[in-house]
């Protein structure tokens, strides 16, 4: 009982989560006899932000381990994050430090994660990407940002 209720907790926590589709993967090394490695695009929308579009590119480690997802892939990965659509969208009332997108990237304990930030006072939204593994003492991490401005005429 004390399991399930752990995992409903996490599925509530991480419903607010963006959903994201992965776009293409090209290969980067080749390996003879199991999947080679490869580094894979992946878009998502801000899950409370209409109109702001954001792509991930992710290194992901091949081998055997790989179609099991045993494998930890690096921390390699960059954002960008767009407007792609009017944002009509009150900035004070968005929660700032919100993660938005969270994928894992090992079997255990890591995850590359993107936080919303909220700048008001140049009216930008700023997305901060980071690697939940600690690598070297500080973490991996990118950042983007979207400033909001009309659209079309708006």
């Amino acid at each position: 009982m004390k399991l399930f209720s752990i995992a409903t907790l996490l599925v509530i926590g991480t419903s607010t989560l963006a959903h994201s589709d992965d776009l293409s993967c090209i290969s980067t090394t080749f390996n003879l006899l199991s999947p080679n490695d490869k580094v894979c695009v992946t878009d998502f929308e801000d899950p409370k932000v209409s109109g702001v579009a954001c792509y991930i590119s992710q290194a992901r480690k091949g081998g055997w381990g790989q179609p099991f997802g045993l494998n930890e892939d690096p921390s390699n990965f960059a954002v960008s994050c767009r407007q792609a659509g009017p944002i009509s969208v009150d900035i004070s009332k968005l929660a700032d430090n919100e993660e938005v997108f969270s994928e894992k990237t090992s079997i255990f304990f890591k995850a590359t994660r993107i936080y919303r930030i909220i700048d008001k006072r140049h009216n930008t939204l700023v997305y901060l990407a980071i690697s939940s593994k600690i690598i070297n003492g500080s973490p991996a991490n990118a950042i983007s940002t979207v400033p909001i401005m009309p659209w079309g005429s708006q």
